[in-house]
């Protein structure tokens, strides 16, 4: 036992794992969750089916790191930015955008992946992703209302505000690739002062904004965004 023990633990072991999860995303990805069986995942490492099983249970064991990897992680780090209450919340708020830009750029496959399978989720992989985007969407609310409270911010409705930055942040995954004509770190930067701009206070304006007021800053963001994709 402790020898097989010591072997988990080792530097082999641990890239064999990130093999066969590497190789299982890819797999999903192209196949969904329910069109990949086991053997699939053993026939693109090459491995026999028993020997994979010495590294994995089973797709939901794998579905459910993907989970973990992709969802704990960014609520985990979003959460202690949204903490830093020594930043000013439009600070946090980029942080916070570049944060998810970055991620969905790097791991764009996997985002994507999640998205297509949710119908798919084991139950305890389902519970996590949910509450890990819950956890993600507070956060980013939690500063939003700050910054209005602070008047950093306009008085719109913080969670309408954050679920539209989470929508942008999210497609990053569909339109940015890399090696493409974009650069992921521009990109990071543009977005999240887009994201801030689309809601900071005017200054020496006090009134709630207008439908008009409104209109006229989704277009002005609009143009920024079809300026990006252009180049």
């Amino acid at each position: 036992m402790a020898e097989e023990n010591s072997k988990r633990g080792g530097t082999r072991w641990a890239l064999m794992e990130q093999e066969i999860f590497d190789h299982a995303t890819r797999l999903f990805a192209q196949r969904g969750f329910s069109g990949t069986s086991f053997q699939d995942i053993a026939d693109a490492v090459g491995l026999t089916r028993p020997a994979l099983y010495h590294y994995v249970k089973s797709k939901d064991d794998l579905l459910a790191k993907l989970v973990a990897e992709v969802t704990v992680v960014a609520a985990t780090d979003i959460g202690e930015v949204a903490k830093q209450v020594e930043l000013s919340a439009a600070q946090r708020l980029r942080d916070i955008v570049q944060l998810l830009v970055r991620r969905q750029g790097e791991q764009g496959e996997r985002f994507r992946l999640l998205l297509r399978s949710e119908a798919d989720l084991p139950e305890t992989a389902a519970a996590a992703y949910a509450e890990n985007r819950r956890a993600v969407l507070r956060s980013l609310t939690d500063v939003i209302e700050q910054g209005v409270a602070q008047g950093e911010f306009r008085p719109v409705s913080a969670t309408v505000a954050a679920l539209g930055t989470l929508g942008t942040v999210n497609w990053v995954a569909w339109w940015y690739h890399a090696g493409s004509q974009f650069d992921l770190d521009a990109v990071c930067s543009e977005l999240a002062e887009m994201a801030v701009h689309s809601i900071a206070a005017e200054e020496g304006r006090l009134a709630a904004p207008t439908p008009v007021d409104v209109l006229r800053n989704v277009r002005s963001e609009l143009d920024r965004l079809e300026g990006l994709l252009e180049g």
